[in-house]
């Protein structure tokens, strides 16, 4: 379940924040707008940018499942010096394709296993409640942010941009 909820799921919302990025590029090219402003800009003057909202949820999903499955010791660094989109589309890329390295058979001890933080001191989640408590939700919150920016902005996105695909299935008569 947890693989479900994050290798997955983060992959696919990375995934469709490339495809927001592209509709955010196009709308830049259309407009005659420096991409660097979109990229810089905040929804809140104590909020990060752009930039910074896609690092977060890079960072969240690659070291999520790096403390889930025990592999904090391949996670891939990245040095959080992106100024351009180019650039946050190969951090995006560099995050998916570490996810495609992980198998359901990763998470086997995952629910169970103590998941700390240096900022917490001595306290420790399960891995459970740090996927569902921690890693999911801020991984969301990072995503959901770096779409309201870029619709608040006047770019073209929707709901339907945001969730992507959907495996709806047609009821057999």
């Amino acid at each position: 379940m947890l693989y479900d909820l994050t290798v997955v799921q983060f992959s696919k919302m990375l995934n469709n924040l490339n495809h927001i990025l592209d509709k955010a590029e196009a709308f830049a090219a259309l407009k005659k707008i420096d991409m660097a402003v979109l990229l810089n800009f905040r929804l809140a003057p104590d909020q990060f940018n752009l930039i910074r909202q896609v690092q977060i949820a890079c960072d969240t999903a690659k070291i999520g499942v790096a403390r889930l499955t025990g592999h904090m010791d391949s996670v891939p660094t990245h040095d959080d010096n992106e100024t351009t989109l180019e650039e946050l589309r190969q951090r995006i890329t560099s995050v998916l394709n570490y996810l495609e390295g992980f198998s359901e058979a990763d998470f086997g001890h995952a629910e169970k296993v103590h998941v700390s933080q240096p900022r917490w001191g001595s306290k420790y989640l399960t891995g459970y409640e740090f996927a569902i408590e921690h890693a999911i939700p801020n991984f969301y919150f990072h995503i959901t942010t770096a779409y309201a920016i870029l619709r608040h902005n006047g770019v073209d996105v929707g709901k339907k941009d945001y969730l992507g695909a959907i495996p709806y299935k047609v009821p057999l008569i």
